[in-house]
């Protein structure tokens, strides 16, 4: 089981936000502070559209995804096909 990451959030920065645009402010706010490993512990659990995981693939590459570990993968393998990280 993953260990949520550190929070970056008071709980009124939380408000009115969905669950996922948490996760994405909650790793804007750790980039912000210097930790980018926080940063990115955040923003596995954020749904990325299938574009944005194409587009680290192509500039940081598919093992660096594979490593993250992104919970929103299915959605790139729906639109690019189940061996897209090793084409």
């Amino acid at each position: 089981m993953n260990k949520i990451p550190k929070s970056y959030l008071a709980d009124a920065e939380r408000e009115g936000l969905t669950q996922s645009e948490i996760y994405l402010a909650e790793s804007q706010a750790a980039g912000d502070a210097g930790d980018e490993e926080t940063a990115w512990a955040w923003l596995r659990y954020a749904d990325l559209p299938a574009y944005s995981l194409m587009t680290m693939k192509r500039v940081l590459g598919a093992d660096f995804v594979r490593e993250q570990n992104f919970l929103c993968i299915g959605e790139a393998n729906r639109a690019y096909g189940e061996n897209w990280l090793d084409e």
